[in-house]
């Protein structure tokens, strides 16, 4: 049977292995490019290489040649801002007959590439380190597939539109589709200067240099009219991406510690969180991961906001207000829409918009919709903002009112799910692949599935709930939702508990059978604090045991399981995003120093990737010496919630809540791990204060000491 059948309806195809695997991402609001480290876009590998905007490759493939050669690939790297790309090149050595008449390394060329403003910029440095002059033959070949991300990720159309013959201007050339959807859809890639010849796929140049000369050649390629317009120079784009970018990071604390290699990863995270909100048209909404997933997600974007709350509640407002604007008001079960319930993702590509795939818009989420009302509660216990409370109030009610009412269609006091249309998800938690869910036996649960994290998710939204309506005044609401969430946590622990597992059960089926298999899942129900304080620990201590923790991370399922694969998307895989949940969990049950084992694995993960970066996962195999992770082929990278995932972890351990309204920083009970003996916080902010903060590692605890401090700020520590 077709394995994108049994495991994954949206399955990213693997065609190939690829020739080389050290792809390199830009990205810039709905612009995102991958390419090889020579800055050329292939076609073979993974197949996922090109230029996209709204959810179409307008760029499929750009190669470069000297002489008729590849470049010789010297270096290449991504600027720690994720901002600019650059590469050292050279020439190979050109012969005539059996002679070399021009030295390997004779022609330097400095490559670099940047996006801004929906516009790809890019640009060529020739230097001429030789003796005598220089003429360089240079040509670039493109082609544009127009192909549709789904169409990349493996899945196969019997129709697809017109691709236009492409028009060539003296500068550049055009090229265009029409899509089913009637949409025109076109790329312009233009040259500066204009090249000695040009054809329907090809710049060509000579290029003459002297000794110790320099030439450059500029390229812009442009995905839509309304940017072209604003096409601004190379130089003027530069300079105003930089400021934008460095306006963005002063919006955040640093962070460093006498670890440099927690430093690395902290400084990578921040960026690569910040690539994934900047330019989108969505105000602080992160889109979730490149290249498949660079949209919006309603889960994901809720816990990467989670995730950076105490460092930027921009974001969670930004979340909390999208999501609340496109909040389901009507039925439409294709794409699983119900009156209250939150979005799990938007696309805009053209199998979206003709109904080839649901995602347009599409609610086929069992979890977003209590995760929204947590997300409201934290930022408001962060913030005190009572304007966006009062503003996001009817919001949150239409949101318990689907908890209530169409989350628990049986009334047993679950939320439980099952597919409504005939092409969403089968699947519908944060494990959303087919065979995810299963019995001890490995036989698949039948719908609707009552999964353990989502329980713990309503228990935590009803108590956020209750505090909120508290806080507007309403006493009767609040009571009644504390007493709802009380209620649930008693049946919880009557159905889901499995003694003989000393954890929770992964879910129940449609006959309320529980799923009787040990999973990172029951990690969620500590982090939204629906598990009693025993329990809590049986299942933290279980966690951390070899079933479960690799020396990398925690599986998503425990190695003795029927349905375990280390090599799998869900069964077996390890998600930092996963693992920063579970530890703050595990702070929240007098656990530290297991959520500081977690910061290190990941610390350790951090060291061992490319760039520093975590991607969305990666393999589940026992760590062994010398070797780094084993990574999964298809992973994003980077990925917004495991990209938030270093500073959720460093909060659990360290305690940090901030009330912004009483100005104040609490660190309760604060833990360091062996590694980080000290660490600083520099600008951490409660509203307009902020202060500078140094942590020292202790024998039993962690010292904090205020360096300095800028408005009226108290900081206490509970020891």
């Amino acid at each position: 049977m077709d394995e994108a059948n049994v495991t994954q309806q949206y399955y990213i195809a693997t065609k190939s292995s690829p020739a080389d695997d050290r792809t390199r991402v830009l990205k810039y609001g709905k612009m995102f490019s991958v390419f090889d480290r020579l800055g050329d876009i292939q076609i073979g590998g993974l197949g996922e290489q090109g230029i996209f905007s709204e959810g179409t490759r307008h760029l499929s493939h750009q190669a470069i040649y000297l002489w008729n050669s590849s470049p010789l690939f010297l270096s290449s790297t991504i600027e720690s801002n994720n901002f600019l790309f650059t590469a050292d090149l050279a020439n190979l050595d050109v012969s005539r007959g059996d002679q070399v008449v021009i030295p390997r390394g004779t022609l330097h060329i400095l490559r670099s590439k940047f996006l801004w403003e929906h516009i790809a910029y890019e640009e060529f440095r020739f230097d001429n380190y030789g003796m005598s002059d220089l003429l360089v033959p240079f040509r670039m070949f493109i082609d544009a597939d127009f192909a549709d991300i789904f169409e990349v990720r493996g899945m196969h159309r019997t129709k697809r539109g017109q691709r236009l013959e492409n028009q060539i201007d003296h500068d550049s050339i055009l090229m265009s589709y029409i899509g089913l959807d009637n949409v025109t859809r076109l790329t312009r890639m233009r040259c500066e200067p204009a090249p000695a010849s040009i054809g329907p796929s090809e710049f060509g140049f000579y290029i003459s240099l002297r000794p110790q000369q320099s030439a450059t050649l500029r390229f812009t390629l442009s995905c839509d009219y309304e940017a072209e317009t604003s096409l601004i120079g190379y130089s003027p784009a530069m300079a105003a991406a930089s400021e934008e970018l460095k306006e963005a990071r002063l919006r955040v604390p640093e962070i460093y510690s006498s670890n440099s290699r927690l430093n690395d990863w902290i400084r990578r995270s921040f960026a690569d969180v910040e690539m994934m909100i900047v330019g989108n048209p969505e105000e602080n909404y992160p889109y979730a991961g490149v290249p498949w997933f660079s949209t919006v997600f309603g889960r994901d974007g809720i816990i990467t906001a989670l995730e950076m709350l105490w460092l930027n509640p921009e974001i969670a407002k930004g979340v909390l207000e999208y999501l609340a604007e496109t909040q389901a008001t009507e039925f439409d079960p294709e794409i699983e829409a119900e009156p209250g319930k939150i979005l799990h993702e938007m696309r805009k590509g053209e199998m979206a918009a003709l109904g080839e795939v649901p995602f347009g818009r599409y609610y086929g989420t069992v979890d977003a919709t209590p995760l929204f009302i947590m997300l409201a509660g934290a930022y408001y216990k962060h913030t005190g903002n009572r304007d966006l409370l009062e503003k996001l109030w009817p919001h949150i009610e239409l949101a318990l009112n689907w908890i209530d009412k169409y989350g628990d269609l049986d009334g047993d006091g679950f939320v439980e799910y099952s597919r409504r249309g005939k092409s969403g998800l089968v699947q519908q938690g944060w494990k959303d692949s087919n065979d995810s869910v299963f019995h001890a036996d490995g036989s698949l649960a039948e719908p609707p599935i009552a999964l353990c994290e989502v329980q713990g998710y309503v228990y935590a939204a009803k108590r956020a709930a209750a505090e909120l309506a508290s806080a507007r005044g309403d006493i009767d609401r609040c009571k009644c939702l504390e007493a709802q969430a009380e209620k649930l946590q008693k049946n919880f622990e009557n159905a889901f508990w499995c003694p003989e597992l000393s954890t929770y059960a992964l879910a129940l089926d449609a006959q309320k059978r529980p799923c009787k298999v040990r999973t990172s899942n029951a990690g969620h129900c500590l982090f939204a604090g629906i598990a009693t304080p025993e329990k809590g620990r049986l299942v933290a201590e279980q966690l951390l045991t070899l079933d479960f923790f690799t020396g990398w991370g925690v599986r998503t399922v425990a190695c003795c399981e029927s349905r375990y694969n280390p090599l799998s998307y869900h069964n077996g895989s390890i998600w930092p995003h996963d693992n920063a949940l579970i530890a703050s969990g595990l702070a929240k049950y007098d656990c530290k120093h297991l959520a500081g084992q977690i910061l290190l694995a990941l610390l350790d993960v951090s060291n061992k990737v490319e760039l520093r970066r975590l991607p969305e996962l990666f393999c589940g195999l026992e760590r062994r010496r010398g070797e780094g992770p084993t990574l999964y082929p298809v992973a994003c990278s980077p990925q917004a919630w495991a990209s938030g995932a270093a500073f959720l972890v460093l909060q659990a351990c360290l305690g940090i809540s901030i009330d912004e309204e009483c100005r104040q920083i609490v660190f309760d009970r604060p833990y360091l791990p062996d590694g980080v003996p000290q660490l600083w916080i520099k600008n951490l902010r409660a509203g307009a204060n902020s202060v500078d903060l140094q942590l020292d590692r202790q024998r039993d605890t962690v010292g904090v000491q205020v360096l300095d401090k800028r408005g009226d700020l108290k900081v206490f520590v509970n020891l």
